[in-house]
């Protein structure tokens, strides 16, 4: 579980989330040209890399490589796990 806290704890790992979640299965290039067109976050391609390495590691995304383009698919299982785990409604005395 410190995995995926720390992988949601950056603000640029949040908006490549976003985006995938909004279009799934893009590749390196697409996240790096949305990134910069859409929130102005000009980042190298090693960069993106390197947050999409941590979003994977937490189970937030899995790739799947075709040919020459690796494509990256948001899994938000991990997410929900964590609203299972404390829920939101309680009696407080």
């Amino acid at each position: 579980m410190s995995d995926l806290f720390h992988a949601l704890d950056d603000a640029t790992r949040r908006l490549i989330l976003d985006e995938l979640s909004a279009r799934d299965g893009q590749t390196l290039f697409e996240i790096c040209t949305t990134l910069a067109m859409r929130h102005d976050v000009t980042l190298t391609r090693q960069a993106v890399s390197q947050h999409l390495a941590v979003l994977e590691e937490a189970g937030l995304i899995s790739t799947e490589r075709r040919g020459r383009s690796k494509f990256h698919y948001f899994h938000p299982e991990p997410i929900a796990r964590i609203a299972e785990r404390w829920p939101t409604t309680r009696s407080i005395p």
